[in-house]
Parts: structure tokens; C-alpha cells; sequence
């Protein structure tokens, strides 16, 4: 199964999707989330990360180099260098939809979602939400195989940088973490008591 930047989508209504900034390259991991209160180490709506793989090293990569087959879209490799600034993937709402910066990212234990089925990912990990320095792992929901480095490094699509691939197990390979970024401070602040008034 290959896997593009085009989307990846995680029942919290997750998806990975590669977008070209001048000074810092980001993709949206668009994410449906349910408000809620949480500590500063919590990954939230808004924040910019690089997905750092446990067992190899490598961080979740992408950038315009397309694969000759297949959906053609861009390909999802990992490096070792963790400066490439094209390894930041931005938290933020499900396409069409919003989320509040700062909003907690829950974890998902198997509940339905909508897309399109091939981009729908579930995220893992040990508690409610997805905080800073805890090993998560993605599920693709339709397989059920997991986001995982292969620990191989080929001449093609792009030379030096690892295979990332899904597989049916779920061993050390699976296991990302969320590394260097730009995290947003959990919003505490309810914008339903709030109203506007114009003199």
C-alpha cells in the first residue's frame, strides 16, 4: 500500500495533506476534535510539528517528488535530518471544517468517521489525548495496518530517504512521536459565553 501526502485521515478526523509555505513547509493533518480541557503538553489544533518515528529516527517527510505510478501524488518518505523543513505537518480542522487553535487532540478507540474511507486513519496512544513525548501510532482503518518505517533506504523515488509504508503489524516500527515544532498552548477560553457588540 503507498502512501501519499495527499491525505492521511485519523478517526478524530485526521488527514495529512502537503502545502508549500515559503519559510516553513507545512501540510494540514486535518482533524475533527471535540473540545476539552488539558495540560500544556498536550498536541493541539494549530501546531506545527515534525512526526518523529521511535524505532528508526527518521521523521515523516514529504515534498513534490511524485510516484511514477499509481495516484501520482507526492510521496511520503522519511529522513534523518531532522532541519529539512520539509518534514512539518500542521494540525488543523478536517477540510470544510474548523477548529479552535489550541483545541487537545483526542485519541480515537475505534469510533465512525466520513471522507473517503482510503484516507481515514485512527490515532493510538495510551490516554485521552495525544500529548507531547508519548509513542502514538496511526491505524488506516479500512486495512487496519499501521503508519510504519521500513528501515529500508532506496535510490528511487528519492535517494537516501527511507521507505514508510503500512503493515499489518503492530511491532516497533509504528511508533511515531510528535519532535521540534511550534505547539499551541491548550485554550481554555469557551466562545459560546462570549458575544460581540458593535457601537
Amino acid at each position: 500500500m503507498a502512501l501519499s501526502s495527499s491525505s492521511l485521515f485519523c478517526l478524530q478526523k485526521f488527514r495529512l495533506k502537503f502545502i508549500p509555505i515559503h519559510l516553513l513547509i507545512i501540510t494540514c493533518f486535518n482533524i475533527f476534535i471535540t473540545n476539552c480541557s488539558s495540560s500544556s503538553t498536550t498536541v493541539t489544533c494549530g501546531s506545527v510539528l515534525k512526526l518523529m518515528n521511535v524505532n528508526s529516527g527518521i521523521r515523516l517527510h514529504s515534498h513534490d517528488i511524485k510516484y511514477g505510478s499509481g495516484s501520482g501524488q507526492q510521496s511520503v518518505t522519511g529522513t534523518d535530518k531532522q532541519e529539512d523543513v520539509n518534514s512539518y505537518w500542521q494540525i488543523g480542522a478536517k477540510t470544510d471544517e474548523q477548529c479552535e487553535r489550541g483545541t487537545p487532540i483526542e485519541c480515537a478507540f475505534g469510533k465512525d468517521g466520513d471522507g473517503d474511507t482510503g484516507d481515514n486513519w485512527q490515532i493510538l496512544c495510551g490516554g485521552k489525548h495525544w500529548e507531547l513525548n508519548s509513542n502514538i501510532r496511526f491505524k488506516h482503518v479500512d486495512t487496519e495496518m499501521y503508519l510504519s518505517s521500513s528501515g529500508h533506504v532506496y535510490g528511487r523515488p528519492i535517494q537516501g530517504q527511507m521507505e514508510i509504508i503500512a503493515s499489518t503489524y503492530s511491532d516497533s516500527s509504528v511508533y511515531w512521536i510528535a519532535k521540534e515544532g511550534i505547539f499551541v498552548k491548550p485554550n481554555n477560553f469557551d466562545t459560546k459565553y462570549v458575544g460581540h457588540d458593535e457601537l
